[in-house]
């Protein structure tokens, strides 16, 4: 893994959230959003070493616009003394993350059926976000900041006329980023995720874009069926805030 990957890595994971403002400065990327998803307002550098003397700079764009700091640090040897820095600031980690990626080629022999690919979501498209086994305005706050993402395809399965199981693809900095993936609880364990997984390796590859990425939390077990795609770690890392 060479500095320029890590870079591309950065710079796709939160160009596939689509910050409402994105601010790039001291070799760091600066989300400001005030929506749902992490990713999309913590500061994270650009590379895996980092100097803590920039902190102040950086906290100061987020309070000059009354949002609280908060930072997505990789679990990485350079990052050590950012880490802890921030937690001698006070600042406390959580929501241990993976970033996962795979070869296109492997992914698109996990499933042989194909899920729909839609250009522009509709409202029903939307609605497993909040349906049942998550919450509803957590939902509903995540799949419209996914709405808004640039260029995106945004996939379903659909059974008995309505999507059960979406999830969309963002191709940025080389590289195919999968987020979003959801399955309602009543439909879950039938292979739908694999579904899509597999669809979206395919459109990857119309793209002429090989690598896939995406990030899940440490327990999701989700993680369990990433890998038997063909996915593996790259690294881990945490959001560091306040209060």
């Amino acid at each position: 893994m060479t500095a320029a990957d890590v870079e591309a890595i950065e710079r796709a994971t939160v160009a596939a959230v689509s910050p409402r403002r994105l601010v790039e400065a001291h070799g760091w990327l600066i989300p400001l959003d005030d929506g749902a998803i992490s990713r999309a307002k913590s500061a994270a550098p650009l590379g895996h070493a980092a100097d803590p003397a920039v902190l102040d700079a950086i906290e100061a764009t987020y309070t000059q616009l009354t949002m609280r700091p908060a930072f997505r640090i990789a679990d990485v040897d350079g990052l050590a003394p950012l880490r802890e820095a921030l937690a001698a600031r006070g600042y406390g980690d959580a929501k241990p993350t993976f970033a996962m990626a795979a070869e296109a080629a492997t992914v698109v022999g996990f499933h042989p059926g194909d899920a729909e690919l839609l250009l522009r979501p509709a409202a029903p498209w939307a609605r497993v976000f909040s349906g049942e086994g998550f919450d509803p305005a957590d939902g509903a706050a995540r799949a419209a900041a996914m709405a808004r993402v640039p260029g995106a395809l945004f996939g379903q399965v659909v059974d008995a006329g309505e999507p059960c199981a979406v999830g969309v693809l963002n191709i940025a900095h080389g590289w195919a980023v999968i987020s979003g993936l959801r399955t309602n609880l009543a439909h879950r364990g039938k292979g739908h995720a694999s579904r899509l997984l597999a669809t979206f390796a395919r459109a990857a590859q119309d793209h002429g874009v090989e690598r896939l990425l995406l990030q899940v939390e440490a327990p999701n077990p989700a993680r369990a069926l990433y890998a038997r795609a063909g996915f593996s770690d790259l690294w881990s890392y945490r959001y560091w805030t306040k209060g």
